[in-house]
């Protein structure tokens, strides 16, 4: 009994893996005159954690004083501005989504960078359970090993049906959409089959006037 509840346990924990979005890092190359943008679709009551810093292709020393000085802004769906900073070479913003929708995340180098050279920005973007720290909550509530794999489980399993239910949701709407849809375009097919047989029938009844009157038939 014991075994088996053993392979139940890993088995949640690797589908929680899988399934429940983690830590995820992100590196690209932004323009010395330009930016760049990066956006995700999130649900609303999503805890969001981000790090990012700036460096120049060659460069690998994060705390090296050459590093181009960057700006950074986040916005929600309806442009609400989340996060806003200037001149940093690497921070740190979080927030927690208040509404559904594509979250945008810009770089840019500030107006006074005069390298020349393309300025790399990495980004470790963190949603979900994966943004809690659970350090602190293992120190707070005093809690190490198996009981805490445990409560990351517990949260993983509850992301997993938040998840699911948010599916089900949009299954939902979009059946509905659907469904509205096909009973508009049967409406719109019946109306312009019955347009089309009154527009015959008128032009047959003008024709055999027109001939009666012109006497040929």
């Amino acid at each position: 009994m014991k075994l088996v509840e053993a392979r139940h346990f890993w088995a949640l924990l690797l589908l929680a893996t899988v399934v429940v979005p983690a830590a995820r890092g992100i590196w690209f190359d932004m323009p010395s005159s330009g930016s760049k943008c990066v956006s995700e679709e999130l649900r609303n009551n999503v805890v969001v954690l981000a790090d990012y810093y700036s460096l120049f292709a060659e460069q690998e020393d994060l705390n090296s004083t050459v590093a181009p000085t960057i700006s950074v802004k986040v916005t929600s769906p309806y442009g609400k501005e989340l996060y806003h900073t200037e001149k940093v070479r690497y921070g740190q913003f979080s927030f927690t989504t208040t509404e559904d929708g594509n979250y945008l995340a810009c770089f840019w180098a500030d107006a006074n960078y005069q390298g020349g050279k393309n300025v790399t920005v990495g980004v470790e973007w963190k949603i979900g359970i994966a943004a809690k720290d659970w350090d602190s909550i293992a120190r707070k509530e005093k809690i190490e090993g198996l009981e805490l794999e445990l409560r990351k489980l517990e949260g993983a399993v509850q992301a997993i049906h938040e998840n699911l239910n948010d599916l089900m949701a949009r299954e939902l709407k979009m059946r509905g959409v659907s469904e509205t849809t096909n009973a508009r375009v049967a409406w719109y097919s019946i109306t312009s089959l019955g347009v089309c047989i009154v527009v015959s029938v008128l032009q047959l009844w003008y024709l055999k006037q027109y001939f009666q009157k012109k006497k040929l038939i």
